[in-house]
């Protein structure tokens, strides 16, 4: 038994089709039939069922997966586990991003730590801060960067990266726009442009409204933090923003401070509690901790 059946067997069975396990593996479909099938003779048993319009798996098939699986995450360890004695860094890092993340400057870090260890893939995928959270959880992700509530989610741990003062932004005519502060209240009944559920600034809102006993009342929803302030300085609705992003806007928003508790949005580097499993990934997650902590420092 080799590997590179085992690769074969379970290409096939990821694609359905022995035509595009051979185009995603680069090799000639005829070579993969003819060591899936070798593997079949050394088993004993068919793995496929050929005779539908579909290749389809045999419960023997189904009950070899997972081992084969096992095997090759196993060699891939192996692989890296000399790499790294050898002073090299190879493999892959996922890598997630809390959607209208504006506050967190990913992309210089992923690009300075590809030049430094080109060897490494990275992949990045945006969705909502629970979502990324549970991926880290299970391992679908090494890192991520999330936004975070009050409650600190078990089973990662995280460094907070960001934590700025949020503040209620308004356009020159509204009536909140000559107040100083204001408690969270004065939003009751207002329609509010707003971003998305599952965003970190949307959760503050969310908390803050429920704790003075009302709902917000979002009238217009957007995923990208700087249309929010647009919308917000044409008069459209509050806008509850990032105080440095309110600033950077001065000449058309009003930044109104929130009276009592506050709102603060902070954003955390997360990763699986214990520490990512592949040697790639333990390098992505040290670099990336002292890129933040080096941009920390200069602010």
């Amino acid at each position: 038994m080799e590997l590179r059946q085992l690769e074969y067997f379970v290409a096939v069975a990821d694609e359905a089709s022995f035509t595009k396990a051979a185009a995603k593996l680069f090799v000639a479909q005829p070579g993969v039939s003819a060591q899936v099938r070798r593997l079949e003779r050394e088993l004993g048993q068919p793995l496929f069922d050929r005779s539908g319009p579909t290749v389809r798996l045999t419960d023997v098939g189904e009950a070899v997966l997972g081992y084969a699986r096992a095997v090759l995450d196993g060699a891939a360890m192996v692989r890296l586990a000399v790499d790294e004695f050898a002073g090299l860094v190879r493999g892959r890092v996922a890598v997630g991003m809390v959607r209208a993340c504006s506050s967190v400057e990913l992309p210089p870090v992923l690009a300075d730590f590809h030049q430094d260890y080109p060897g490494v893939e990275i992949t990045l995928s945006e969705d909502d801060s629970d979502r990324l959270l549970g991926a880290v959880i299970s391992g679908r992700l090494d890192v991520a960067v999330v936004a975070l509530t009050e409650e600190e989610p078990d089973g990662v741990a995280l460094d907070v990266i960001v934590d700025e003062e949020l503040v209620i932004a308004v356009s020159s005519g509204d009536r909140l726009a000559g107040a100083g502060a204001v408690g969270i209240e004065a939003l009751r009944g207002r329609g509010l442009v707003s971003l998305p559920k599952g965003t970190g600034m949307r959760a503050c809102l969310e908390r803050a409204c429920a704790a003075a006993g009302f709902e917000p009342r979002v009238a217009l929803e957007v995923s990208n933090p700087a249309m929010l302030a647009d919308l917000a300085a044409r008069g459209l609705g509050p806008a509850i923003l990032p105080a440095s992003l309110a600033a950077e806007r001065a000449e058309n928003l009003t930044a109104v401070r929130v009276s009592g508790p506050g709102l603060r949005g902070r954003m955390a580097l997360a990763w699986r509690a214990g520490g990512p499993s592949s040697p790639a990934a333990r390098r992505f997650l040290d670099y990336a901790r002292a890129a933040f902590a080096a941009v920390e420092q200069r602010v």
